[in-house]
């Protein structure tokens, strides 16, 4: 169930309401007059004992006081205010509350903290609807409707809705398992969005896979008993600022075993139905754009199959032409997403795009050095261009950290029998993967965003829960917008 954004005029008498407070505060302002001496005692008790989030209880409605945190930057501000609404949602759970209200008391400028307040709310509600049958296992959601009274605009609201239900549909795809979400299953999903919110979608079977030669994808998908597919979304509104398309790339590993290379322990193939993650994730950005009717041209590109190492299954040692022309040694069927992203991206030269990005959970070398706390980016982009994407990441708290994409870093590809070998060097594992997809970017513009430590958690993390996150499609939605 998602919950509803609106706006209000004001606070109506006896609702339940979240007011935000500013840093430092001892006192509450006079004009909240729904609140008798005793609990104005009680919370100004609770300011002085320096408490975040304060509870006065009216039996037939609530207050909440969340007090502001003070932060080096804005972006930082937001991003406590954004965990302030997950700890929040954990009170309106146990006192199923359906309907909220939130004012901004804090003396902010804009409505800034509101919306991160309620950002933070609705992406810690998101529930997996999942495969339960027992209807006393299923949890209901509680929360419906959020109501922002102040300054805060219908059209903010609405664009904020359209973006968390691009993570939310972005979540979902994670989320589904192989055997709900096999490679033309989820071709069938990215249509089915695209038909919902206004881009075109078109679905390249087997057949035009293997005419285009894409050497990569049909490789990875030689061990599976399903067929691969090849996602093109467009969207490309009237009026669109941009003359040439900005194209998104999205690693469609639907399952990986590691193919023939398998990987060493079950626990870690067990969540590897999120190795399309990528893919969900410029899925979800599509969808975001449409819904908010963003003036720009932007295609998603989705190559899927899942890695198995059944029947012909590739093998290390292979040499495969890929759709580009070149050749590449396979030393581990293990690293495989970066074989069909190298199809995508050599495809990707036939629109002579303004930028592009692939997202993909490429390496446990990357989730090693940073962990779930950033994501890991470099490529053939602008100190400028990627400016524009840290700063996208800081406001959205989906943080970017660069890597270098120096030349000798090329020597880890090497290969004494073809182009480039797919594995690299022991050392420095995100980069040579970095590498190995530049060398089918073809001259535009480009940035590559390995994703594998935040894609999907173990353990819940604030308002990101627990399993696909769908991080990425905040970061680009907002990077996007700013470039429209």
């Amino acid at each position: 169930m998602s919950i509803q954004l609106a706006t209000a005029a004001a606070l109506p008498q006896h609702a339940t309401a979240v007011f935000l407070l500013p840093a430092g505060t001892q006192e509450l302002p006079q004009s909240l007059q729904d609140l008798h001496e005793a609990a104005r005692q009680y919370v100004a008790d609770q300011l002085a004992a320096d408490s975040k989030l304060i509870t006065v209880n009216h039996f037939s409605h609530q207050h909440y006081f969340v007090v502001a945190a003070e932060k080096a930057t804005v972006p930082l501000t937001a991003e406590a205010m954004r965990k302030s609404g997950h700890q929040l949602h954990a009170q309106l759970k146990a006192a199923k509350v359906a309907e909220l209200y939130v004012q901004d008391l804090s003396g902010h400028a804009d409505s800034t903290l509101a919306l991160a307040l309620v950002e933070g709310l609705a992406l810690t509600a998101y529930q997996f609807a999942g495969y339960k049958t027992d209807e006393k296992s299923k949890e209901a959601a509680s929360l419906t409707r959020i109501s922002v009274v102040g300054d805060a605009t219908d059209k903010e609201l609405t664009e904020l809705d359209g973006v968390l239900q691009g993570v939310f549909l972005a979540r979902d795809l994670i989320n589904m398992p192989l055997n709900k979400l096999n490679a033309e299953q989820f071709a069938e999903r990215m249509a089915a969005a695209g038909e919902e919110v206004g881009f075109h979608t078109e679905i390249l079977d087997l057949v035009r896979i293997e005419a285009l030669r894409m050497g990569g994808l049909l490789a990875v998908n030689q061990g599976s008993p399903e067929p691969p597919t090849f996602t093109i979304m467009e969207y490309k509104p009237a009026g669109a600022t941009n003359a040439k398309p900005y194209v998104l790339v999205g690693k469609g590993v639907v399952f990986d075993t590691g193919g023939l290379s398998l990987k060493p322990t079950p626990a870690s193939m067990d969540m590897m139905k999120c190795d399309m993650s990528g893919g969900a994730a410029v899925t979800g950005v599509l969808y975001a754009l449409a819904k908010n009717q963003v003036p720009l041209h932007v295609i998603g590109l989705v190559p899927a199959t899942d890695n198995r190492p059944g029947g012909l299954a590739f093998a290390p040692g292979d040499v495969l032409t890929m759709y580009s022309g070149l050749t590449v040694e396979v030393l581990n069927t293990d690293a495989e997403g970066r074989l069909i992203l190298a199809d995508a991206l050599a495809f990707a030269q036939k629109y002579e795009p303004e930028f592009v990005v692939d997202i993909a959970t490429l390496t446990g070398s990357a989730a090693r050095a940073i962990g779930k706390e950033g994501i890991v980016a470099m490529g053939t982009a602008s100190e400028e261009q990627m400016a524009e994407l840290k700063k996208s990441g800081n406001r959205v708290h989906e943080r970017v950290v660069e890597f270098p994409m120096w030349e000798e870093y090329a020597e880890h590809i090497k290969s004494d029998i073809a182009d480039i070998n797919n594995l690299g060097k022991a050392e420095a594992g995100a980069i040579s993967a970095g590498k190995f997809l530049e060398r089918f970017t073809g001259g535009y513009p480009w940035v590559h965003l390995d994703i594998a430590g935040p894609a999907y958690l173990m353990a819940p993390d604030s308002y990101r829960g627990k399993g696909g996150t769908g991080t990425t499609v905040r970061l680009l939605y907002d990077f996007l917008v700013h470039r429209a």
